[in-house]
């Protein structure tokens, strides 16, 4: 009888979570040596725990994915899945498979930035239907914007600016329907996480993102901000030279999200935000 029951307990499916602890478990070694030594295994998985249970759909993507969605937001020093903005692992489903993927957020973009060490100042600002906001190019470029003191009305514009420690400076800026376009066109994930959540947020990483084409940043911050929205399946001691992944343009993809007000989980397909 004790044999029957040690088999029926071992024939009985694993939970996804332990599935993803016994790999991160199994991958310790590797894991250790491309952390950054700020950081110990120990803190590393009571990080990825801590994400999953923000999102239990995590639990369910491919443990590969996962594990290099989180170790290229450890070495870049962000914490994933908070209120703090830095950073967020957004599970999808993909021809029946379940992926991570790793996404920057607006945050996590202003503080590589500033670790840069080439810009003094770079912010993002919405612009709202009752704000003062007058804006033009060419050979001398004028942006003024006056915040509305009460009733500002609906969002219109959102835009960036960057000004160098040399003086020099540039700026971008993006209508709300510019954004969603943009958005529905390059963001594989679109339609979940951050973008329902905090959609400003998003739309100030998006003109942000455009902006600093124009910055004179080293190529070594052009490679960090490279890894948005990207899948990866192996880890290494740097991540910005691991072969990533974009989901394909016509895959059939599923969105997950986890409602942050009920914890609902929501799934919706790629075309319908298309």
């Amino acid at each position: 009888m004790t044999g029957a029951i040690q088999k029926k307990a071992a024939e009985k499916p694993q939970k996804p979570g332990n599935v993803l602890g016994a790999y991160i478990n199994r991958m310790s070694g590797e894991i250790a040596k491309a952390l950054p030594s700020v950081m110990t295994p120990e803190r590393f998985s009571r990080i990825a725990l801590s994400a999953v249970n923000s999102n239990p759909k995590l639990a369910e993507t491919t443990p590969q994915s996962f594990l290099a969605a989180m170790m290229t937001a450890a070495q870049l020093g962000m914490e994933v899945n908070t209120p703090l903005g830095h950073a967020y692992l957004i599970p999808y489903r993909n021809h029946g498979v379940m992926e991570c993927q790793f996404q920057l957020g607006y945050k996590g973009l202003l503080d590589l930035v500033y670790r840069s060490g080439d810009v003094s100042t770079v912010q993002a600002q919405v612009v709202y239907e009752n704000d003062t906001f007058e804006y033009s190019f060419g050979l001398e470029p004028t942006l003024k914007h006056i915040p509305a003191r009460r009733d500002r009305g609906d969002a219109t514009h959102v835009y960036a600016v960057f000004k160098t420690k040399d003086g020099g400076y540039g700026f971008e800026v993006m209508s709300m329907d510019d954004v969603r376009a943009h958005a529905r066109k390059y963001s594989k994930a679109y339609g979940s996480g951050p973008w329902q959540t905090n959609f400003e947020e998003m739309a100030k990483k998006t003109v942000l993102k455009r902006c600093l084409k124009y910055a004179p940043m080293k190529t070594e911050f052009f490679r960090v901000v490279g890894r948005d929205e990207t899948i990866s399946t192996d880890i290494a001691e740097d991540m910005t030279e691991v072969v990533a992944e974009y989901p394909a343009e016509n895959e059939e993809q599923t969105f997950i999200d986890v409602d942050p007000a009920t914890g609902e989980i929501q799934e919706e397909e790629a075309e319908n935000h298309a």
